[in-house]
């Protein structure tokens, strides 16, 4: 389920609960969904964290690749000198 939020003509803001997108099929719709929206607008469209300030998407949709990319480091995943 997705909850949009129209706060901006410039931008597609919704909210996702991560809880529903258990198990490799639900991730794999999700991705499905973020491509089809990115596709049709031709331009990025980002995820953040529910409740985040927007500015630190965890993956979107990349116009140039054409896929669904990870934008941020998975939690545990540090690199030690």
């Amino acid at each position: 389920m997705a909850i949009f939020r129209f706060h901006s003509a410039d931008e597609i803001d919704f909210d996702v609960d991560l809880r529903e997108l258990q198990g490799q099929d639900r991730l794999d719709l999700f991705c499905e969904f973020l491509s089809a929206i990115g596709r049709q607008v031709a331009k990025p469209v980002l995820m953040s964290s529910e409740g985040g300030d927007g500015h630190h998407p965890l993956l979107g949709f990349d116009v140039e690749s054409d896929r669904v990319v990870l934008l941020a480091k998975p939690f545990g995943n540090t690199v030690s000198s």
